[in-house]
């Protein structure tokens, strides 16, 4: 007999009426969802609704930004590498530098006036003459660095202008990725970062109002560092002074100069609300590396206190430090995980973890344009977008009606709930809706009917094969649900494959494609059964609707 459990009834209703309200606020006012937010308490939040669909750069328009690299101290940083190398190599070849080695703006330059001496190392110099890039692959082979020799065992090493090209294109490289992990930390935001001329980064973000919002998020370099406070006959090595905030105003502390662990060691970092201070504090996590070298420490150093730096790297090199912290070691500290406590706001606890999280930005930024930019798309196109959605919408719910009567008209009510759900989870987990989303939830309407379209074939099947309503039904459904999983389930592969590889309007298109097809098989399967069960019950039917 064809029947469906209370316990999935109730679930299927509960959800029906979960994803309607979840997706309500997309039709509120933002004044609307930001009183919510501001008077529901912090535990209650995620139950009440009170998200809307981000929308994309092309249907709202948002922050445009263009930020360009610090050239210069790319090149110095690259000069400074070179010149500890050539250290290395005389320390490992066991000859003395009596001059030392200069640093010039674009390389380094040194004597070795002793020909032995001069022959040892410079079969280890010319290695340091590598192509830029990777020949192989299309990137030039030109050599990064050009050794010359001169008079009386004069040396001197430059960078090329294929060597600056290779570094500043792989900084540029890296700069991308850290500011999409810092705009984009959920993978749903869909940002546009790209590479612009030769040492720029074009960043737009969609509906950011405030560019200077993305300045600060993207513009600090946030580095972390963890030593200890100097203390007289404690501590050994070098000492400096650094600005300490919590202390009060100019307030200043004394750390030592070793450094127990960086901020590279850290696998994660995230906001919570402080409770025994008030306000926000930062959990951190280390890796096994930094976790090892953080419990030694703390260990050796029971009962002393322990400074938390926070260094920012402005353009032009300025390096800015300060601790936010400096808590007494109360016991040893060996599992990995600890706060920083500092009285941070929740926007600047936030945005700290976040900058944490994201790595270090390997050079400052320097924001040479900013402004607000409106649609990309121009309203025409938007409402083009919309009219094709509800047009599609409407032809296939009217081809349903009159293709399978009241069969029909249960796939219509599923498959506004599925369009509900998709919403609601788009909100609830802040996926941009973007021009391709649009495509995207067009595209899961007609795979949700496709779906109840083999399953009422297949009961047509059977009705004609001689069985009864509830047999023919309860068959149809059953011997329809291998085909469904399996054709869902490559076209989930499909789109996954498009949310990992690929960016921007892709990813978006395939995040919505993957939750259409989540919700499909929820709501024309297991809801479209239920309502079908009730409606048998109900009209007690002597033959097949359609």
């Amino acid at each position: 007999m064809f029947r469906t459990s209370p316990l999935k009834t109730a679930g299927v209703i509960l959800l029906a009426l979960a994803s309607i309200l979840f997706a309500l606020p997309n039709l509120w006012t933002k004044e609307t969802r930001d009183a919510i937010q501001r008077n529901v308490p912090a535990a209650l939040l995620f139950f009440v609704p009170h998200k809307a669909m981000p929308l994309g750069l092309d249907l709202q328009g948002g922050a445009h930004l263009l930020f360009e690299l610090d050239s210069q101290t790319i090149i110095r940083q690259q000069a400074e590498q070179l010149r500890n190398d050539v250290r290395e190599i005389f320390r490992r070849e066991g000859v003395a530098l009596g001059g030392g080695i200069a640093l010039q703006p674009r390389g380094v330059s040194f004597r070795v006036p002793d020909a032995a001496a001069r022959a040892r190392v410079m079969p280890r110099l010319r290695e340091l003459i590598q192509p830029a890039g990777n020949p192989l692959l299309g990137a030039g082979g030109a050599p990064s660095y050009v050794l010359t020799e001169g008079d009386n065992g004069a040396i001197q090493i430059g960078i090329t202008d294929a060597g600056v090209n290779e570094r500043i294109g792989s900084m540029v490289g890296r700069s991308i990725e850290v500011i999409r992990r810092r705009i984009d930390p959920t993978g749903v935001t869909e940002p546009n970062i790209q590479r612009q001329g030769f040492d720029r980064v074009l960043v737009q973000v969609p509906g950011v109002s405030n560019a200077q919002e993305i300045i600060d998020l993207v513009g600090q370099t946030a580095e972390l560092e963890f030593r200890f406070v100097a203390e007289p006959g404690v501590s050994s090595g070098e000492t400096e002074v650094v600005p300490y905030p919590e202390g009060g105003p100019g307030a200043t502390i004394t750390v030592e100069r070793n450094v127990i662990v960086k901020g590279d060691d850290l696998i994660d970092a995230s906001a919570s609300p402080d409770a025994q201070r008030g306000g926000w504090q930062i959990n951190f996590k280390f890796n096994i590396k930094g976790a090892r070298a953080f419990g030694d420490a703390t260990t050796k150093g029971l009962y002393r206190r322990l400074a938390i730096l926070l260094i920012d790297k402005k353009p032009g090199g300025v390096v800015e430090k300060r601790v936010v912290s400096a808590p007494t070691v109360q016991s040893p500290i060996t599992g990995g995980q600890g706060q920083i406590t500092g009285n941070f706001t929740a926007e600047q606890a936030n945005n700290l973890a976040i900058q944490l999280r994201s790595g270090a930005l390997p050079v400052a930024l320097t924001v040479v344009e900013q402004r607000v930019v409106g649609p990309g798309l121009g309203q025409d196109s938007i409402d083009a977008g919309r009219k094709a959605s509800y047009v599609a919408a409407v032809l296939v719910c009217l081809f349903m009606l009159a293709s399978y009567g009241v069969f029909g008209i249960i796939a219509n009510v599923a498959l506004l709930v599925h369009v509900m759900l998709i919403i609601a989870l788009m909100s609830l987990i802040g996926a941009t809706l973007t021009l391709p989303g649009i495509a995207g939830i067009v595209l899961t309407i007609g795979t949700a009917v496709d779906a109840n379209v083999l399953i009422y074939e297949r009961i047509r099947e059977e009705a004609r094969l001689g069985r009864t309503i509830p047999s023919a039904i309860d068959a149809g459904f059953n011997r329809a649900f291998a085909t469904i999983m399996d054709s869902n389930s490559t076209m989930a592969i499909a789109a996954l494959i498009l949310m990992i590889m690929g960016t921007g309007p892709v990813k978006g298109f395939a995040v919505v494609f993957i939750l259409g097809i989540l919700t499909t098989v929820v709501t024309a399967v297991t809801m479209t059964r239920m309502m079908i069960a009730l409606w048998y019950r109900w009209a007690r039917p002597k033959a097949m609707p359609f």
